[in-house]
């Protein structure tokens, strides 16, 4: 993807005594006292900054925090713990500064973060004479914030279209760059896991992908309408039969390429949804109506483990099984073990897959994890993502 790189801006001198505007993906989440839980975000958006500053430019930062009402400033909407933060993140002071639309004081070599961009009238609405103002308030737009890229957004879009220049920062880079290996020019053979609740959230997913990936592995109340699909019984299972013909046009979309979806041939079941029901394995053609599938069975497991570590790309989206529960913990177990042992190039993304790398603690052995839920996914659709359209438009002149 042809855009320009605040890397190669800073690497030849051009960001030295500019004012540089970063839109950050800071949308961390707070406990009840207000603190950050968890501080992934505000720890990957350090390198973007921290290049700015080691450029000599004047740096200026801001993101979005949960959900304001636009106009209305509340406490709770306020990145002052964000800035507590990355003060400790940087050692360095980074003051907070509300009300910045219309003039922002900074210095080459100082930082400083732009209070909730969300409560300005206008952000989410992409209004032209807001990115205007904010474009007017620096020499270099900078988007790292993936988790957004799928928003035309004031701060995503609109200044983009406006600033002196637009370009995109170490971690949207990344993400580019990762993205385009997995998906535009992926060493084969190339294996998808698609897993979730519903075929309906994730149709359009599975119908891009059925056009690309030379295995389409699914999971979740997904795998069940798949089941379904292949004439197999699944008991008082979440499924959809309303999409069973869907689920056999992926099938079919796929067959035709020479291509697979792999059906489960053994299930973990139960008669209960809960974390001390018994679990039992059988057959995927022996579920009774009254079991629940949990999980995949170890058979079914171990074939798509040696399918992972026979692959060359794999894109990984959602547990097979409900993994919270460790007695339906063995299939995502098996899933995330193989795909860290594999030689392949990986790339993961969405809040449970997270989750599930996490648990198995395999962070390091995926090739790239992706920060964006909602990015991610539509990347998957096939989709042009705003935040990528707008740069690619700006790079071309």
């Amino acid at each position: 993807m042809d855009v320009l790189r605040f890397s190669d801006l800073c690497a030849q001198g051009k960001a030295r005594g500019k004012r540089v505007f970063i839109r950050a993906d800071l949308n961390v989440p707070l406990d009840g006292a207000g603190r950050i839980a968890e501080d992934t975000r505000v720890r990957a958006s350090v390198p973007a900054i921290e290049m700015a500053l080691g450029a000599g430019a004047a740096v200026m930062v801001t993101s979005h925090l949960g959900r304001p009402t636009e106009g209305e400033f509340r406490p709770e909407d306020s990145l002052a713990p964000v800035a507590r933060r990355l003060s400790e993140l940087l050692g360095r002071e980074v003051p907070l500064l509300a009300h910045w639309v219309d003039g922002v004081q900074v210095a080459p070599g100082q930082v400083v973060l732009l209070e909730n961009c969300r409560v300005n009238r206008g952000e989410k609405k992409n209004d032209p004479e807001l990115a205007r103002k904010m474009a007017r308030l620096c020499d270099i737009y900078v988007n790292d914030a993936f988790g957004t890229a799928h928003r035309a957004e004031g701060t995503t879009y609109g200044i983009a279209e406006y600033a002196p220049l637009a370009c995109a920062g170490p971690l949207l880079a990344a993400e580019i760059d990762a993205l385009a290996q997995a998906l535009a020019s992926p060493k084969r053979p190339l294996v998808a896991i698609v897993a979730g609740s519903k075929v309906s959230t994730k149709l359009t997913i599975l119908q891009s992908l059925a056009h690309k990936v030379d295995q389409l592995i699914v999971g979740g109340g997904i795998a069940n309408t798949f089941l379904l699909a292949a004439g197999l019984p699944i008991g008082k299972s979440l499924a959809e039969p309303g999409l069973v013909g869907e689920a056999k046009a992926v099938i079919d979309a796929m067959a035709a390429r020479g291509a697979q979806v792999p059906v489960p041939t053994d299930v973990v079941v139960a008669r209960t949804f809960a974390a001390d029901a018994p679990a039992t394995v059988k057959r995927a053609a022996d579920v009774a109506a009254d079991d629940l599938i949990l999980d995949i069975g170890p058979e079914t497991a171990a074939r798509l483990a040696a399918q992972l570590q026979a692959a060359g790309t794999i894109v990984w989206n959602g547990p097979v099984g409900v993994f919270e529960f460790d007695a339906f913990a063995h299939g995502t177990a098996t899933i995330a073990r193989a795909i860290a042992q594999s030689s392949a190039f990986s790339i993961a993304g969405g809040g449970d897959t997270l989750a599930a790398i996490a648990k198995y603690g395999i962070e390091k052995d995926v090739g790239y994890i992706s920060t964006g839920g909602g990015a991610f996914l539509e990347v998957l659709e096939g989709k042009l993502l705003p935040a990528f359209e707008i740069l690619q438009k700006r790079a071309a002149g």
